[in-house]
């Protein structure tokens, strides 16, 4: 077919069409729409739940917990950029066999630190047996790895973001398990989710890429290896693999590619109507590619994508950016203040209202808005 010329806005549409933003899902759909979006970065929870809120239609807080920790169709564990994300539990060995390749790569940085492959093997051992009769919260995992290992383990399962119970998860031995309080905890995959099934890792990448560009496509390698985070031998190999359902699309001068087959979908999508939505901190769809400017322009960019990989809250309107957005709770009240980047039509002031009340329904609290003037 060759190179196939599309408009930014029918790739916006797409995208918002693909991650439930232009028409948000029934709460019967939660787990298709956790699939759908390859996944909602969790590191904070409550941003995870926020995610989900702008995409399922009336959900509930309790919607979320049910599915993480009484029917266990939903799980949170390190998947891309080693974030952790809520997933569908039945693809949690997915992730892990698909970027696999990332093991690799902790085992040079280690070995840098004077650390060997041998000296992870056992701290990884020791965490999926330290596991293996029950939720532990991280510091009681901590006193029972050093308890076998020795005082000098204990750091590498401390450590905020993860430590060495990365490894566990990227290994498929480990994953979250029920909230204690305001205590996380990890529990063993095969006792919290006994019944998921398992892949072949070249089988896992084809899928996964797939998935990728459903959602975040029109995308190229560097996009996908960003968003991974794995190396890009291993890009490129999954690349070609797929090369056959692969067709080129270009806008404004840029190459991308999508899957073919979701090529009407593209072209379709293109009419939508205009959507506004009050994203979270780490939104998915703020995450997918390498280069923003699709998503926000140049002058605004470090006050969505801050320093330290923070980024803020985000009004999105038709796709890109058009401000952000912060909440102060307190008590019965939502307060959320709106600073836009540019003067706002009547009409996305209207839903950035409709947005506040239901982020106030979602969080059980009466929304206050207040929009700042521009600067």
């Amino acid at each position: 077919m060759g190179t196939v010329s599309v408009s930014w806005p029918e790739i916006h549409a797409f995208r918002l069409h693909r991650h439930h933003l232009d028409r948000p899902a029934a709460r019967t759909k939660l787990v298709a729409v956790v699939r759908d979006t390859c996944g909602i970065q969790a590191q904070l929870p409550s941003a995870a739940e926020l995610s989900l809120r702008a995409r399922v239609r009336g959900l509930r807080r309790e919607d979320v917990t049910r599915a993480l920790e009484k029917v266990r169709t939903l799980v949170r564990g390190w998947t891309v950029r080693f974030a952790v994300h809520v997933i569908p539990a039945e693809d949690f060995l997915l992730y892990t066999r698909a970027l696999h390749a990332r093991i690799r790569r902790d085992l040079a940085w280690m070995k840098r630190r004077g650390r060997s492959a041998a000296e992870l093997e056992a701290i990884i051992q020791s965490i999926a047996e330290a596991v293996a009769k029950g939720p532990l919260t991280r510091r009681i995992l901590a006193d029972r790895v050093a308890s076998t290992l020795g005082e000098r383990a204990r750091p590498w399962i401390q450590h905020g973001w993860g430590g060495r119970v990365v490894h566990a998860g990227l290994r498929g031995l480990v994953c979250f398990g029920p909230a204690r309080g305001n205590e996380i905890t990890f529990v063993s995959r095969e006792r919290w989710l006994p019944d998921v099934r398992d892949f072949a890792p070249e089988e896992a990448a084809g899928i996964l890429l797939r998935r990728y560009l459903r959602a975040f496509g029109p995308a190229t390698q560097q996009d996908f290896q960003r968003w991974a985070e794995i190396p890009m031998a291993d890009v490129r190999a999954m690349w070609d693999a797929a090369e056959g359902d692969l067709i080129e699309v270009r806008v404004d001068g840029l190459t991308g590619w999508i899957l073919e087959e979701d090529l009407p979908s593209l072209r379709r999508q293109g009419a939508s109507r205009s959507v506004v939505r009050l994203l979270p901190s780490f939104d998915t769809y703020l995450l997918g590619h390498r280069e923003k400017g699709h998503l926000v322009d140049r002058a605004h960019y470090k006050r969505v994508y801050r320093k330290a990989g923070w980024l803020s809250p985000a009004v999105l309107v038709d796709g890109r950016v058009a401000g952000v957005w912060e909440m102060d709770r307190r008590a019965n009240r939502a307060g959320i203040r709106v600073e836009p980047f540019t003067r706002l039509s009547r009409g996305v002031r209207e839903g950035i209202e409709s947005e506040a009340d239901d982020i106030g329904r979602f969080l059980e609290r009466t929304a206050e808005v207040s929009v700042a003037a521009t600067r």
